[in-house]
């Protein structure tokens, strides 16, 4: 499997790159490594741009010779680093008591569900953040409560690095091994994206539907109550 991989890199040509994709190695290759980070750090904070595409165009804009192999896994993870970075300080700015407000203000949740919600991140945090960086989507959200809840920045910032560190790795090298076939990496990531996205939109719907039977058995009980009184 390897050697097919290698083979791809090495008759990589410069066959021209448009939309997004040629934007970002026209980037790296401009500014290297820095233009790396930068792409990954806004990729953390804005979702729209997909780690599926950027990292495997980080490792095929190394494939070219424009920046090697490793300096491109640190860089990126770097930027990875800064980009959580940012998530978190909105998380600490947002705080936990505009946090409940606005949990509380949204319907079907109840302050119950956020205290929960805390006590079981401040057991299961850490693997959380660290696990959470490997999953497309709560990649960039698990910041955010990482944050509202002040878990300390330095062991934040380890776990973030850790987790970051195997998930571009993954990606860069088989888009460095790919080469122009690179996008082939981006079918296989975005199908583990809908994946998740279906995985949450079931849970989703699992809670609203509880949520909604338990609030009309408890009024059936009240008006119950009210009339046996």
């Amino acid at each position: 499997m390897i050697p097919i991989l290698a083979s791809a890199s090495q008759t990589a040509a410069s066959a021209p790159l448009d939309g997004v994709a040629g934007w970002a190695v026209s980037i790296m290759e401009t500014l290297g490594g820095l233009g790396a980070a930068l792409l990954i750090a806004l990729e953390n904070i804005f979702p729209p741009l997909p780690s599926e595409v950027i990292l495997p165009l980080a490792g095929f804009t190394a494939s070219r010779g424009s920046l090697g192999l490793v300096a491109m896994i640190v860089w990126c993870t770097a930027g990875s680093v800064v980009g959580a970075w940012v998530l978190y300080g909105i998380g600490a700015l947002l705080g936990r008591e505009r946090t409940r407000a606005i949990m509380n203000w949204l319907p079907l949740v109840k302050l119950d569900d956020v205290d929960k919600t805390e006590v079981w991140f401040d057991k299961h945090g850490r693997g959380t953040v660290l696990l959470g960086r490997m999953i497309p989507i709560f990649r960039s959200l698990i910041s955010i409560p990482a944050g509202i809840t002040r878990m300390p920045l330095v062991l934040f910032t380890v776990l973030t690095a850790a987790g970051s560190l195997v998930w571009n790795t993954a990606l860069i090298l088989a888009g460095y091994w790919l080469g122009e076939q690179w996008t082939v990496v981006q079918d296989y990531v975005g199908i583990f994206t809908k994946v998740v996205i279906v995985a949450v939109l079931v849970a989703l719907a699992w809670f609203v539907i509880a949520r909604v039977r338990n609030t009309r058995m408890s009024r059936t009980s009240g008006e119950t109550g009210d009339d046996a009184a």
